[in-house]
């Protein structure tokens, strides 16, 4: 089993020792440092796509990414809440999350993108009937593979986007009603979503000023499978519906601050008692 913060410590030591040496080689002209990209994100607690994964607990969400060329990044994502217990006392609640993911971005044009993304979210305890092997796809495993369409419009038309995501690999798989016959389900969701800038451009305070608005509507389609805890498993779903507000504050050249604010609604009645239907999540992100 993998000791996630272990790795976070040595994932982020091991870039950041590689960014100060880029930015040395980068007065000669042999690299140049806004290749990498290094972000840390701290957050009040973990929810994808209205799921919430590892309780009400802080995590961090460190990410680096390399640019190799004008069309294609490369990047790697983790988050953990640095709890050891996988459930909560009455054994039906997940208390100790992990995940860490890699992922590659290939711009098409100005609007469309296409993303393949590796999950990896290893249970934080030995579980008999999982297997945390880090190439394992199958039945038992804990990797995902999500391929996604975005469509960004924001430079050509409308700050609008839109997001189509399918589960071509991994442990996505449904069965039939004896529990046996596993098939790969392809699970899919959707996701649209606007952003308002500078929602208070007409305020005097210049707190208040600068501060994005962003509603987003995201629903599941087919979910037998039940990769979506937290939503219907026999027809469509609205699974995501979220308004993020979003302050960036400068503390140095190269280094923003932006505060955020989440509001997720899941609108789904089925299979939300375990985890919730309403959270209220805080963030701050530091980039450089």
């Amino acid at each position: 089993m993998i000791n996630l913060k272990k790795h976070l410590f040595y994932l982020f030591f091991g870039l950041c020792h590689f960014k100060a040496i880029s930015q040395e080689l980068a007065s000669d002209s042999i690299i140049s440092p806004k290749k990498v990209t290094l972000k840390l994100d701290i957050q009040s607690r973990y929810i994808w796509r209205g799921q919430s994964w590892g309780g009400n607990y802080f995590v961090i969400q460190p990410t680096v990414e390399y640019k190799a060329n004008k069309k294609m990044t490369l990047g790697v994502w983790a988050t953990t809440n640095f709890k050891k217990d996988y459930f909560y006392n009455d054994g039906s609640f997940y208390k100790g999350y992990q995940e860490f993911d890699m992922y590659l971005i290939y711009n098409v044009n100005k609007y469309m993108s296409v993303q393949l993304w590796d999950y990896y979210w290893p249970s934080v305890k030995k579980v008999e009937g999982i297997d945390n092997g880090f190439f394992n796809y199958g039945k038992n495993s804990v990797k995902t593979i999500d391929f996604n369409l975005l469509f960004d419009f924001s430079e050509v038309w409308l700050p609008f986007t839109t997001t189509i995501s399918t589960l071509i690999a991994g442990n996505d798989y449904r069965y039939d009603v004896l529990g046996k016959n596993p098939k790969q389900n392809f699970t899919t969701y959707a996701e649209v979503g606007y952003t308002f800038e500078d929602v208070l451009k007409k305020t005097n305070n210049k707190v208040m000023r600068n501060i994005t608005v962003s509603p987003t509507a995201g629903m599941v389609f087919n979910n037998q499978a039940k990769y979506y805890v937290s939503g219907d498993y026999n027809k469509p779903s609205l699974v995501n519906l979220s308004l993020e507000m979003v302050k960036e504050f400068e503390l140095a050249k190269q280094l923003n601050l932006p505060i955020s604010l989440v509001f997720t609604h899941n609108a789904t009645i089925q299979n939300t008692q375990m985890f919730g239907r309403n959270f209220l999540i805080f963030g701050a992100n530091l980039t450089y």
